[in-house]
């Protein structure tokens, strides 16, 4: 029987496999369904559920880090374990929490909620009315997709509003006016969605009336990934605008509840901050500006009124290195507080803008190797007192939680989370591989002491959206890999943000190639360092991590021995027409314009994959709920593997979103399945008989 290759590079929209796309299609759930089986029938053994059962008491441990954010006077966590596994929202005291055993106040069951509406609710989130916090819209999602239901909670009560706020299934969400209205931002009603499915307009939500018919107030193109709206409150109300032009681009307009008055005159690729009448701006591209020519990265100030009324006199407050950038920065109680990577280590610094100058001193106490995560204690800027939360953590560490603020005092310690797997005799070592192009490409390794050429190793990247991958508490893999006596490797590959602009913009569009080369030159590099061989590499990533996984299958697929490709993003040709992937072009490029389809067809392994070489065993993962990243991409390129003769698996469970599941027992699930594939298909695990 002759070998079916389509799609091919040729003939790219030439796809015997596009009824894979339908979700719930009869026939492709009749597929889904059949795959499943036959993965779990060749995984699913004793050890993989001895694997999945430890990985989920770790994850339902009591005394891992409960997250927390301050409204008002409470600190409020939404709280997933054995007892709870769709989870519990509730509230303490940071007096409380600073104890061994906080109490807390339960406000949601979401389990309880389920059972008794017979839906799949899954949290994603709530916002409370800003002042009292008595009143929340809460955002329920089915399954765990981004689309949510919003409905309105009395936090007194502990119930739902009797006819409160409440809007059907849809992108989007909504801000607080005032206790009667509300600013919606949601992709509800016909010809309310962009081409990308995200929210087109913004509307005036007054209570008692309908969500579908609210007044729009502001909108943006449909070809434009989408409109935002927020509320400030600081010295009276004022609204904030956001046409999302693409992934990079934005303008934003201040206004009122008329709608936008005036437009914020910066450059679409600026991202920028205010508070208490002062501003910070990074322009992502050089901007010349009152003759003076600001590189990318550079981190501006200037008060709000001065820039507003045509003032251009910025004070420099930052300026990127080689590989010392810029990751972040936020106010908070009218300080501002950015966040650096200098040569990967982390790096604080508060300023206090004056009328003289703008004062910077360096946030005191944090470590200065590993990870550490800053952010305000409060939910709502204008309620801070200036404390901070950090949460600091390595690969062999688990995360601590430490109290700090903006007036630089010396941080204490408020929680420590437990460990989930032994770290007895693991080093952490950080090394550089050399790229195609020169370019040095750092990696941190986990594991053992010392080379053995043999050593089974965990390879993971993602390399995209200016996203950094730090080197954070190995959790999940931790058990699964590390307390097994492997090693684990995570790649700086460019696309992410670890050394600013210049990183991701070296591995955006055209150089996404180069984004992957990076990825096969650290796996080269652990070879040449002789810490293992090809065979012994399994190499994970989810998202824009599953494309760089498919494209190491389809172009090194000498240097791995198994691949676990999840949630991912595979087919170029037909990317943008796939639920969210339109708002994606301005990372990858759009497959409709010729000049764009020449470098993005390489990147296409559904489409370069052909018979014939000598691809290592891959298992494909994705969630039927996940309604940003179509599951067709995962669905079609494990049937045309198939097809063609390869080892190629798949599995899809019928929920979880874009991610690995909706409750930890889901999500332990999954991670072990990928694990027990991978460490059976590098020859680690011999199968069970």
């Amino acid at each position: 029987m002759p070998i079916d290759p389509r799609p091919t590079l040729a003939a790219p929209d030439d796809d015997p496999w596009l009824w894979l796309e339908e979700v719930e299609g009869e026939r492709a759930l009749a597929w889904v369904a059949a795959q499943n089986a036959a993965t779990l029938a060749r995984l699913a053994d004793s050890r993989f559920e001895a694997d999945r059962d430890a990985v989920r008491t770790a994850l339902d441990r009591p005394d891992k880090l409960p997250a927390v954010t301050r409204r008002g006077a409470w600190l409020y966590n939404f709280w997933q374990d054995a007892a709870q596994p769709r989870g519990l929202w509730r509230r303490t005291t940071l007096e409380s929490y600073r104890g061994a055993a906080p109490d807390w106040e339960p406000l949601l069951d979401l389990d309880a909620l389920a059972r008794e509406e017979g839906e799949d609710w899954v949290w994603h989130g709530a916002t409370t009315l800003p002042g009292t916090h008595d009143r929340a819209m809460l955002r329920l999602s089915r399954g765990g997709g981004d689309a949510v239901v919003l409905r309105e909670f009395d936090l007194t009560a502990r119930r739902f509003v009797p006819d409160g706020f409440a809007a059907p299934e849809a992108k989007g969400g909504v801000d607080w006016l005032d206790r009667d209205t509300l600013l919606l931002s949601s992709a509800l009603g016909e010809g309310m969605a962009t081409r990308s499915g995200y929210a087109r307009s913004v509307r005036i939500w007054p209570r008692g009336t309908d969500p579908a018919a609210a007044p729009v107030i502001f909108g943006c193109d449909a070809e434009h990934m989408g409109a935002w709206a927020g509320v400030e409150r600081e010295g009276g109300e004022r609204l904030a605008f956001i046409d999302q032009i693409g992934f990079y681009e934005t303008t934003v307009h201040i206004g009122d509840r008329g709608g936008p008055r005036q437009r914020i005159d910066l450059p679409a690729d600026a991202e920028f901050r205010w508070q208490r009448g002062w501003m910070v701006v990074r322009p992502r591209s050089p901007w010349a500006v009152d003759g003076q020519t600001h590189a990318p990265d550079t981190l501006l100030g200037i008060g709000l009124d001065a820039f507003l009324a045509g003032d251009r006199r910025f004070q420099t407050l930052f300026t990127p290195g080689e590989r010392r950038a810029l990751q972040g920065f936020f106010w908070c109680d009218g300080r501002l507080v950015i966040s650096v990577l200098d040569e990967l280590r982390p790096d604080f610094t508060v300023f206090t803008p004056g009328a003289e100058g703008w004062a910077g001193a360096r946030l005191p106490g944090l470590p200065e190797a590993g990870v550490a995560h800053l952010w305000p204690l409060d939910m709502e800027s204008e309620e801070s007192d200036g404390s901070l939360l950090a949460q600091v953590e390595d690969p062999i560490t688990p995360a601590s939680l430490l109290l700090t603020d903006v007036r630089l005092a010396t941080p204490t310690l408020l929680r420590r989370s437990s460990p989930t797997f032994d770290a007895r005799g693991m080093v952490v070592t950080r090394h550089e591989a050399v790229s195609v192009d020169g370019e040095r490409i750092p990696y941190v390794q986990t594991g053992p002491a010392g080379e053995t050429g043999e050593a089974p190793v965990h390879l993971s990247g993602y390399g995209g959206f200016r996203i950094s991958r730090l080197p954070h508490y190995q959790g999940m893999l931790g058990k699964l890999w590390l307390e097994k006596g492997g090693t684990t490797v995570v790649a700086n590959i460019r696309g992410g943000g670890e050394f600013g602009t210049r990183w991701h913009e070296a591995g955006r569009r055209e150089g996404k190639r180069l984004s992957h080369d990076d990825f096969a030159a650290v796996a080269a590099d652990l070879v040449r360092r002789g810490v293992t061989r090809p065979g012994r590499i399994a190499a994970e990533g989810g998202s824009n991590g599953g494309l760089l996984i498919a494209n190491m299958l389809t172009r090194y697929p000498e240097r791995f021995g198994a691949l676990f490709c999840t949630i991912p993003l595979i087919d170029m040709r037909r990317y943008t027409k796939l639920l969210a992937g339109a708002s994606w072009i301005a990372e990858y490029g759009d497959p409709d314009k010729p000049e764009d389809w020449a470098f993005l067809q390489h990147l296409s392994a559904y489409h370069a994959a052909e018979p014939g070489r000598p691809y290592p065993p891959i298992l494909l993962a994705t969630t039927r709920r996940d309604d940003r990243v179509h599951p067709g991409h995962a669905r079609k390129m494990a049937a045309k593997l198939q097809a063609m003769g390869y080892t190629a698996l798949f599995h899809e469970p019928g929920a979880g979103g874009h991610g690995y599941g909706k409750d930890n027992a889901e999500i332990a699930g999954f991670a072990a399945l990928g694990a027990a594939f991978l460490r059976r298909a590098i020859g680690w695990e011999a199968a069970e008989v």
